[in-house]
């Protein structure tokens, strides 16, 4: 079930305006859950392909291909499993007024940053930071 709001289908938040005002923080929460109700649906669909899957399968080679399509659906879930709890705790920053800002500098996400990943926590240039720390300790 899609969430219907005041928001029409046409807006698309502007530089020009008030930085998540309404408008702007209820177009993030639609897309967050749309985007959420969507994983969901498809987790449910694997769930039912895997359970319909369930069959002995006597050929070994017929069946290590099933089990490797097996693995790769389950990790394809659990990845899904792991972006639903994003988008879950980006709805939990949009309820207490703290959606669109970075974790660690407090200044605004750009709504171009935010329109394609909105569940980014970071700005772009702190985000860029985190991944240049983490490619040094990798390199260590």
């Amino acid at each position: 079930m899609k969430q219907e709001n005041f928001i029409d289908d046409d807006y698309r938040p502007a530089e020009d305006e008030p930085f998540m005002n309404e408008r702007q923080t209820e177009y993030f929460r639609r897309k967050l859950y749309n985007w959420r109700e969507d994983l969901l649906d498809e987790s449910r669909d694997t769930i039912e392909g895997l359970q319909d899957q369930t069959r002995n399968i006597p050929d070994v080679s017929d069946r290590a291909s099933e089990e490797t399509d097996r693995a790769l659906e389950l990790r394809t879930r659990d990845r899904q499993r792991k972006l639903v709890a994003k988008i879950d705790a980006a709805l939990r920053r949009i309820d207490e007024g703290e959606y669109g800002y970075c974790e660690e500098t407090g200044e605004p996400i750009s709504l171009k940053r935010l329109d394609a990943r909105p569940i980014a926590t970071l700005s772009l240039e702190a985000q860029e930071r985190h991944e240049r720390r983490e490619k040094v300790h990798r390199d260590d």
